[in-house]
Parts: C-alpha cells; sequence; structure tokens
C-alpha cells in the first residue's frame, strides 16, 4: 500500500463521522500522489503527511447565552488551529445550524492551501458556533457574540490567530466579537478581520472574495486564449461572494443571469440588476421573491436548478456539495468552458472529476476565492503599519495577488505532469510552500 493510501486509510478510520473532512483531504492527498511518491522515503520519516492533515489543536466549547425573553440557551463553539507553519492561524468563523467539527476542520484544511497559495505569511484555521443568527435580534446577537468570545479569546490574538467572518459572520458579528475581546484583553489589535472602516478595517473586503474570485477567472480564460467579456455567466448564491462576483462580471464585460438563495433562484435574461440584489439581500434581507416582484425580466423558481441554465462560465458561490453529478453533466451538455469557486468546496468530488474528465476548465475554492483570506491578510498589514490604504491601492493588490495565484498553480501543474488540471495544481503549489516551511522547523 503506498504512503498516500496508508494515511487515507488512517483518516477514515479515525475520522468516520466526519464526511466533509474526509472528502476535503482525500480530493487533496489523491491529487498530491506524485509529490507525495516522490518523496516518500523523507515524508515518511517525518510523518509529514501525517501531521498536516492533523489539526495542531482543536479547541471545542459551549457558549451560554440568554435570549430576549430571558430564556437560555446553550450552542457548541469551535476553533480548529490546522497549521502555523507559514504564520499564525487565519480563517473565518461560520455562524449556522450545520457547523460542526467535520465542517471546521474540512474548511481548516482547505485554508491552509489557500493561505500558502496568497503568497501571504498566513497559516490555516477556521471556526465557528451551530448558532444560527437569522431571526435573532441585534440584542440576541451581541449577548451570543459576547459569550463566544469569553471562551474564545484565550486563544488568539495578532501574532497568535486571526478570525474573519464567513456564514453568519457579517459586519455585526464582527463588531461585537471584537468589542469584547478588547473589552476582555485591554487590547486594541488587529485581533480580527473584516472590521468596519472606522475601527481598523480594510476598504475592499466586502468585495474581496467576489472580485478576487472574477480575477483570476479572467487570468484564467485569458490564459487559455478566451476573453471573458461577452460570456454568460451563471452565480449560485445571493450573499457577499455571490453579490460583488455578479457586480465584478458585469464590470469586466460579462453577462451574469443567475443568483440564488436558501428557498429558490432567479433567473434574469437581462443580466441580474445588482443594484436591485443588493437593495432586497443587503438592506432588507428579503428572500429573492422581492427581487422577482420588482423585476418583470427576472424568471423566480423555487428549490434548485442554476446550474440548469445554459452558460459559458458557472460560479458557485454559495456552499459547500451544492453542484452535484448532475449539475455538471447539465454544465456539460449546455457547453459550459470553465467552473471556478467561489464558495468553500461547493462542488462534489465526483461533480469535480467529472468536470475535468469533459476538459473543463476548473478551478477550485481553495485558489478561486482565495481573495477573501488575502484581503484580510491585508487588512492585518494596514493594522501592522496602522495605516489604511485606499480602495484602490488594495484592489490592485488583490489583482495581482489572484493573477499570481493562477499562475503558480498553472506552472506547478505543468511541472509535475498534469498541465491543465488546476486542481491538482493549486493544492501542489500551497502544499509544497506549507512542507517546505514544515521541514525546515523539525518534528513539531
Amino acid at each position: 500500500m503506498s504512503y498516500t493510501d496508508e494515511v487515507l486509510s488512517m483518516l477514515a478510520e479515525k475520522n468516520a463521522d466526519q464526511p466533509e473532512f474526509l472528502q476535503a483531504t482525500k480530493e487533496v492527498l489523491e491529487s498530491l500522489r506524485t509529490v507525495i511518491d516522490a518523496n516518500e522515503a523523507e515524508y515518511r520519516k517525518t510523518a509529514l503527511i501525517e501531521r498536516i492533515v492533523t489539526p495542531e489543536r482543536q479547541i471545542l466549547f459551549r457558549v451560554p447565552w440568554v435570549d430576549d425573553k430571558g430564556v437560555a440557551h446553550v450552542n457548541n463553539g469551535y476553533r480548529v488551529q490546522f497549521n502555523s507553519a507559514i504564520g499564525p492561524y487565519k480563517g473565518g468563523l461560520r455562524f449556522h445550524p450545520s457547523v460542526n467539527l467535520s465542517i471546521i476542520k474540512f474548511l481548516g484544511f482547505e485554508q491552509i492551501f489557500k493561505n500558502s497559495l496568497t503568497g501571504l505569511p498566513i497559516g490555516g484555521g477556521k471556526g465557528g458556533c451551530d448558532f444560527d443568527p437569522h431571526g435573532k435580534s441585534d440584542a440576541e446577537v451581541m449577548r451570543f457574540c459576547q459569550s463566544f468570545m469569553t471562551e474564545l479569546y484565550k486563544y488568539i490574538g495578532a501574532d497568535v490567530d486571526v478570525p474573519a467572518g464567513d456564514i453568519g459572520v457579517g459586519g455585526r458579528e464582527i463588531g461585537y466579537l471584537y468589542g469584547q475581546y478588547k473589552r476582555i484583553t485591554g487590547l486594541y489589535e488587529g485581533v480580527l478581520t473584516g472590521k468596519g472602516l472606522t475601527y481598523g478595517g480594510s476598504l475592499a473586503r466586502t468585495q474581496a472574495t467576489g472580485y478576487g474570485l472574477l480575477y483570476l477567472t479572467q487570468e484564467m480564460l485569458k490564459s487559455n486564449g478566451i476573453d471573458l467579456a461577452g460570456k454568460t455567466v451563471v452565480v449560485s448564491g445571493a450573499g457577499n461572494v455571490a453579490i460583488y462576483a455578479i457586480e465584478k462580471a458585469q464590470q469586466l464585460g460579462a453577462k451574469p443571469v443567475t443568483c440564488s438563495d436558501s428557498t429558490g433562484w432567479i433567473y434574469d435574461p437581462e443580466g441580474i440588476d445588482v443594484a436591485l440584489l443588493k437593495e432586497v439581500k443587503e438592506v432588507k434581507r428579503a428572500r429573492l421573491t422581492e427581487y422577482a416582484a420588482q423585476r418583470s425580466s427576472a424568471q423566480y423558481h423555487e428549490g434548485k436548478g442554476v446550474f440548469s441554465v445554459k452558460c459559458d462560465v458557472a460560479l458557485p458561490c454559495a456552499t459547500q456539495n451544492e453542484l452535484t453529478l448532475e449539475d455538471a453533466k447539465l454544465l456539460v451538455s449546455n457547453g459550459v468552458t470553465a467552473v471556478c469557486e467561489g464558495a468553500n468546496m461547493p462542488t462534489t468530488y465526483d461533480a469535480t472529476e467529472y468536470l475535468l474528465a469533459n476538459k473543463v476548465l476548473f478551478v477550485g475554492g481553495k485558489a478561486a476565492n482565495a481573495g477573501g483570506v488575502a484581503t484580510s491578510a491585508l487588512e492585518m498589514s494596514q493594522n501592522s503599519e496602522r495605516l489604511s490604504w485606499t480602495f484602490d491601492e488594495v484592489d490592485n493588490k488583490l489583482h495581482g495577488i489572484m493573477v499570481n495565484i493562477f499562475h503558480n498553480l498553472d506552472d506547478a501543474a505543468k511541472e509535475y505532469g498534469v498541465a491543465g488540471n488546476y486542481v491538482a495544481g493549486a493544492n501542489i503549489a500551497g502544499f509544497l510552500k506549507v512542507a517546505d516551511a514544515m521541514k525546515a522547523q523539525g518534528l513539531v
């Protein structure tokens, strides 16, 4: 049995109840076989692969809080500090009922390589809670966030672990979390990113993941002799990533025609009205039925179906495992050219394999959606310097980072004999940097 298979077998035995984590590790290690085989003796001797798939620290804690009626509740909090070989742990906090240890470990594992790909000195981590902020009052969210941070603060710091937002954790939640951290520690430091502009946040952070996704998509198409301008784009999701992916796609001359939320999806053949979408989702926090009610060209459909629309480029920007094998077959039959992930692991393993087998240009989330964490690291830099950069300064740095990410993964794929397989290229490029740092630092 190969070293790769031994590690995968060990993971399956020890983490049988963690399907998302097993899916992530299998996808990464399978794509790293060539590299692992070439260095098997060295990696075995130092247990490097076992170490890279095992978190340095897993923190699980209870979060008690009281609602507006005086009723007490208890949620489960998590912070997985996965790998600090190249810098302090960096990764978001997710507040959603689906959060469990498997999902946090999958996200933290992916974050190692995503952060490595940015070229910035940040390690991989992730955290969250099975608390649902949707439908809660501001006072309830504040009390919850203060309770959550009262435990989390012990394990984080500007040079230790720097969380950010993720699903369910936006500007409101970051503000409450930061306020409680400062209250407890007395420190005014860059311990959280995604902060408000009045207390250390960075311009362009809101737009960063969606904009970065389009910068990489454009560069990938350009490198394959294709112009993004004029192409029809389908986007899933209607949150932060999706909205700003749609906005940047339009700015680059493409035509995004879909978006979706948890109840249904919109097909707008005239192109999504970004201003209306922002009004519905960011201001009113309403469902997409409201968009359809105000836009005569829009067609609203319940359930799933975004990927049934004929398109040139598909950008899954909602949640994990949303693009299934059936969706991949529909996309291919409709002549899709490229799929780039705006969410974390939104494409199932078999769907990814099908897209690659059918020569679809495909870039996974650890590369394609790295713009968010890259700009978070730029926020850390601004906090350390006690400076604020302009929107254009941050946006230009983001563009450069995303272009470099594509070329790094493209070069790695070519070097290891898998040219055109950008999934393998991203994993290889991200892994090699972390592996070199781990080897240099000894058995820790």
